[in-house]
């Protein structure tokens, strides 16, 4: 039987010559502009930013760098079950939400305003959703979100709502003198 292994060795230089034949014609020579015509200026390309890794592993590479949620603690993705033993207020909600994040809430008046508000039953369980959302979902649309990092406290204020003048407000309907104004049953419209 006659052996295949010179044929082998034949056709793998024949491919390894054609690829180097079709590697060099795919190259083109450098064109030569004449100094007079203008030139399209290419963006510069930047150098490959060195990011320090770590090897975890026999194919895990770690980067050796903080997360955008680790320098930003708003960021952080929660999600909370508020037991039934906390109290049932805005302000118990927002406390028990802050307890792991590394912020804690202010203290003053407009923190005292959240205590008074009753929590609503959707407000029992928040998330998956960032921090500050989370924070800005249980105080509603009528507060403010202002954070001090540096200290890292979370506080609300008012949002201020630019009142209407009175006289673009409309008039309550009705007698007001007599408030227990009885109104007439629809009456039934046959065809």
């Amino acid at each position: 039987m006659p052996s295949t292994r010179p044929n082998c060795r034949t056709a793998c230089g024949c491919l390894a010559l054609a690829a180097y034949l079709v590697a060099g014609c795919a190259t083109t020579a450098p064109s030569s502009q004449s100094a007079d015509s203008s030139r399209a200026v290419e963006p510069a390309i930047s150098p490959p930013q060195y990011i320090p890794v770590a090897r975890y592993g026999r194919y895990t590479l770690v980067e050796l760098e903080p997360t955008k949620v680790q320098r930003d603690l708003l960021l952080q993705v929660i999600e909370v079950s508020l037991p039934d033993t906390v109290q049932a207020t805005v302000g118990g909600a927002l406390n028990h939400v802050l307890r792991r994040s590394g912020y804690r809430l202010c203290s003053g008046p407009e923190t005292n305003a959240l205590d008074a508000l009753p929590l609503p039953a959707a407000h029992y369980r928040i998330g998956p959703m960032a921090l500050r959302d989370a924070l800005l979902t249980l105080a509603g649309p009528a507060w403010s979100l202002h954070v001090e990092e540096g200290a890292r406290v979370v506080c609300f204020t008012s949002a201020t709502i630019p009142a209407e003048p009175a006289g673009s407000l409309p008039s309550p309907v009705g007698n007001a003198d007599n408030p227990a104004e009885t109104f007439p049953l629809a009456e039934e419209v046959h065809p």
